[in-house]
């Protein structure tokens, strides 16, 4: 499907690369060989993601020029955004990137200091002039962020956006309202819409003591799961990441594969019932990955 107005046809289920930010060497290589095995064309990395850009190197090495390539920096000011862009390169060992996003801009104080003169889109800009990356985003976190997305692209004309989307999420009003509303812009502008958290059942219990692979606790293997992955590529119009819970990935994978149609909103509410699942964000909780 086309990536917005890139000019790229990307695979609907875009490998997030976070779940490779603690992983050997060996264990992202066999990540990449699988994301690879289902003939997935685009990734998404970030600066923050510890060693995830590290990870990626050797295999982009061989393979650069198979996928659509996306970073992100969480700097505000132009120059620390510069030196992170140029950082990214370098652990990446690339050339330039497809796609270079502005990492959870969702406080009012840091939007206005990324998007004013002096800031880090004004560096993106210009790195995008001299061949670094040929797309600039924006991404974000918390029930905030459709909202702050509508009011960046009134800033700039943003490429691509990335958003949480799942079925518990949507089913509260202000949350749904603002997605349409973002989703019905970047139709209308061609901006590439990338969702995330599809997987997420709820928060950690306060008292789980287990290993934690992703910051939520995700759907368990399962028909639940499949249809969380379905439901949000039932909407033709987003892109989905996968989870930063790489044993979760070929399971993704897969349903991404079904040719079933979406689950109904009943089945999903069933579902939601049943795992007893439940929003992420709590008032406005911000996370990163």
């Amino acid at each position: 499907m086309a990536f917005g107005r890139t000019g790229h046809l990307s695979t609907r289920v875009i490998f997030g690369a976070a779940g490779l930010g603690r992983a050997s060497q060996e264990t992202a290589d066999r990540y990449l060989e699988l994301v690879a095995s289902y003939g997935v064309n685009h990734i998404d990395t970030a600066a923050d993601y510890g060693d995830s850009e590290l990870r990626l190197a050797p295999w982009l090495a061989k393979h650069r020029s198979e996928v659509f390539l996306a970073t992100k920096t969480g700097q505000r000011d132009a120059e620390g955004a510069r030196r992170s862009l140029e950082r990214s390169l370098e652990r990446l060992g690339v050339d330039s990137v497809d796609l270079i996003q502005l990492h959870n801009l969702v406080e009012d104080q840091e939007w206005e200091e990324a998007l004013s003169p002096g800031g880090a889109l004004e560096a993106l800009l210009a790195a995008r002039q001299e061949g670094l990356t040929r797309f600039v985003g924006v991404t974000g976190h918390g029930l905030r962020i459709p909202a702050m997305h509508l009011r960046s692209l009134e800033r700039y004309d943003f490429d691509s956006v990335l958003f949480p989307y799942n079925f518990a999420l949507l089913s509260n009003p202000a949350y749904r309202g603002d997605t349409e509303a973002l989703l019905g812009i970047c139709a209308e502008r061609n901006v590439a819409v990338q969702t995330i958290k599809s997987l997420a059942r709820r928060r950690w219990p306060a008292d789980h003591a287990g290993v934690r692979h992703s910051w939520y606790q995700p759907l368990p293997p399962g028909e639940e799961l499949a249809r969380a992955v379905r439901f949000v590529l039932g909407n033709p119009q987003v892109f989905l990441n996968s989870s930063s819970d790489m044993s979760l990935l070929d399971l993704t994978l897969q349903a991404a594969s079904n040719p079933e149609p979406a689950p109904s909103q009943a089945e999903m509410q069933a579902d939601l019932e049943r795992m007893d699942g439940a929003p992420l964000f709590d008032g406005d909780a911000l996370e990163r990955i």
